[in-house]
């Protein structure tokens, strides 16, 4: 038996969920079909998700095609939660993105297909909903090859009967001309040696050939066969069936290797235990073991394994281990948090979507819980580390931040069913961020110019290019200091840059220590430990704040905000209308595309202004406006700067950070 780890992919109600429901049914796995207006789908099993009609967090169903085990994986369409997409990618072998053959083309479609094919990742295209009113096939064949790729082939003729309930959706029979005629086409521009025996050879290549050839192009996500049909009705389900397992490579892996595995999802066991999915790519895990986990090359924490629970037959079933390829859930892990590697790491965890571009304070009722609230809000950040919390203990608030208005709605009420806290949030606001403008540096040297703090600290910051992050790099000696106060002072650098100049994380820098020094350890006679004479890690992590933000200050920063990069149809007529709205707005629009009476606009705009623009669409384009945005890039703020309150001691007011630190004699109190 082979394994194949599938991700089923799409914009938000392109029908993933009833795909995975008519495949499930298909093989045997359910008797009935659940609908997702219904909530009594197979994967939508929190009752948030079967009360809205939409899948919220991943979910792992398993069935069998022949000798293949398929671990299929549904993932959330709504962009606000793009996050459960984003860790589901490092453990597929394959991908099914699905496609309205009424809508087409959505916003969120080309952001998955963008980000499937830079990760390589071996994708067939199911275009769904062949049977409604409004289906098209040759249109949404030609957007799929100039919006998506054009990389694409059709794996079956005209449907007919489109747009009604007998919607037909026969495949192309392997020698069919019109098959083998776009395959040799689209294979012969990838394979050069195929070319040339196509044009030396005078002849046709082999359908038999054809066929293989597509099989490695598809594994090497260079080419994307394209299936239509209905997952209500069944249409066209048995050749996407036969391309899944003929097409899509199986998982490999070594079982004798060391154990190698990615933490992709984390659950809550009914005693409150971490429950770990994880995808096995090297060595077996078994029931007992010892493993070390978390992220970077250093595992932050070590726990046996008390239980496994492998996918087959539509569910998760107690086994005794798990070897390479498969999905398991692993027990006995406390504190593995998504994103972990168990065992040997792969590689550092990559980031393919944009992070939250908003955030909101959440404000509980009755105040008096806010304890249970931020205790609530953590254990939620362990299921989706990107609902990142931000602490202001100054007026004892807590932010988190968001994709978007939904997701906002299904933290209140997760919180309220969950944990039994009522919450309501205050205003969105756009989450922006600082880039050094120029080169910065600033010491202050023990015992010197008013330096309450046994130690010296340097830095110097310079600008580092869009997208680098931040880096710490030494200017002294490495012996200088003993290592304890080196590691003070990199750790505060990193924690005072989540605050700039304007209140909000410096990013793309690089910080160099260039001064270093500190008094030795001191003893009174009798031995005991003299603080009030010997630097301790407390004196370097009270300066490095205030030395850090006076070289920042002397580089001065430059406020950048999200920028979304969107795509307008429209009427010609409105066009006209529209243009001074978009200024206001502060949006970047370029030339536009004019077609008859259809009209294309493309540009960017400020995250903080795409809900406007949405909401003032409609009157603007007598309801006919059609608006797709997504997340590209920071842009230097217009105007006005936007600030940030601050929620640490502000070193940039050195009177009051004084004033706030706890002072010893002639220095701080020690660590």
């Amino acid at each position: 038996m082979h394994t194949l780890n599938l991700g089923i992919l799409a914009h938000v109600d392109a029908g993933k969920t009833s795909l995975t429901e008519r495949l499930l049914h298909t093989a045997g796995i359910i008797d009935e079909l659940g609908r997702v207006d219904d909530g009594n789908t197979q994967t939508d099993s929190l009752a948030l998700e079967r009360r809205r009609g939409i899948t919220i967090k991943s979910a792992v169903v398993s069935f069998a095609i022949d000798d293949v085990i398929v671990n299929l994986i549904d993932t959330p369409g709504h962009p606000d939660f793009i996050a459960e997409v984003e860790r589901v990618l490092s453990v597929l072998d394959g991908a099914v993105l699905v496609i309205s053959a009424v809508e087409g083309v959505q916003a969120q479609t080309r952001v998955l297909m963008r980000t499937l094919r830079r990760l390589r990742i071996p994708t067939l295209v199911f275009v769904n909903k062949a049977d409604r009113a409004g289906a098209r096939y040759g249109q949404v064949l030609r957007d799929i090859a100039e919006k998506l790729t054009p990389d694409v082939v059709a794996m079956g003729p005209a449907v007919t009967g489109l747009g009604t309930r007998d919607a037909h959706c026969p495949p192309y029979a392997p020698d069919d001309h019109r098959l083998t005629g776009r395959l040799t086409e689209l294979l012969t521009e990838h394979d050069d040696a195929l070319l040339a025996a196509y044009v030396e050879g005078g002849e046709t290549i082999a359908p038999a050939r054809l066929h293989q050839e597509l099989a490695v192009r598809t594994g090497r996500a260079a080419v994307h066969p394209v299936y239509f049909g209905s997952a209500a009705t069944g249409a066209g389900i048995a050749a996407l069936t036969s391309g899944i397992k003929e097409l899509l490579p199986a998982a490999q892996g070594d079982p004798d290797g060391p154990v190698s595995a990615t933490v992709f999802k984390v659950d809550r066991g009914p005693a409150g235990e971490s429950l770990a999915y994880v995808r096995m790519f090297s060595g077996t895990v078994r029931t007992r073991d010892r493993l070390p986990f978390g992220q970077g090359p250093a595992a932050a924490g070590e726990g046996k394994v008390t239980g496994i629970d492998v996918f087959a037959h539509g569910s998760a079933t107690r086994s005794a281990s798990a070897g390479p390829g498969r999905i398991a859930k692993l027990r006995g892990l406390p504190g593995i948090r998504i994103g972990d590697a168990v065992g040997v790491a792969r590689k550092a965890a990559e980031h393919h979507f944009a992070p939250p571009t908003l955030e909101s304070v959440v404000v509980p009722a009755p105040p008096a819980s806010r304890g249970e609230l931020h205790l609530a809000l953590a254990r939620l950040a362990e299921q989706d580390p990107l609902i990142n919390l931000r602490q202001d203990d100054i007026r004892k608030e807590v932010s988190v931040s968001l994709y978007g208005e939904v997701q906002k709605e299904v933290i209140e009420a997760t919180l309220a069913e969950e944990f039994g806290i009522d919450v309501t949030f205050r205003e969105t606001t756009t989450i922006c961020l600082e880039r050094p403008s120029g080169t910065g540096a600033a010491f202050e040297i023990i015992d010197k110019d008013g330096n309450p703090f046994l130690a010296t600290v340097g830095l110097r910051v310079d600008p580092a290019p869009a997208g680098s992050g931040v880096h710490y790099r030494l200017g002294v000696e490495l012996g200088s200091m003993p290592y304890s106060l080196m590691r003070a002072v990199e750790e505060t650098v990193h924690e005072t840059l989540g605050q700039g100049l304007y209140g909000w994380q410096v990013t793309d820098c690089t910080v160099t220590m260039t001064h270093s020094g500190y008094w030795p350890r001191q003893s009174h006679a009798h031995g005991t430990f003299d603080k009030s004479m010997s630097s301790t890690a407390g004196d370097f992590r009270n300066l490095t704040p205030l030395v850090l933000m006076a070289a920042l200050r002397r580089a001065g920063t430059t406020v950048y905000e999200p920028m979304h990069r969107f795509r307008l149809e429209l009427p010609a007529d409105a066009l006209g209308p529209l243009l001074p709205v978009l200024a206001h707005l502060t949006a970047a629009p370029g030339p536009p595309s004019v077609d008859g009476a259809r009209c294309v606009l493309e540009g960017e705009i400020p995250a903080a202004r795409v809900h406007e623009l949405q909401q003032r669409l409609p009157s603007l384009t007598g309801g006919e406006g059609v608006l797709e945005s997504a997340f590209a890039s920071h842009r230097a703020v217009i105007g006005s700067l936007p600030r940030r309150s601050r929620t640490d001691r502000d070193p940039l007011n050195r009177k009051e950070y004084l004033l706030h630190t706890a002072l010893r004699g002639p220095g701080p109190s020690g660590d």
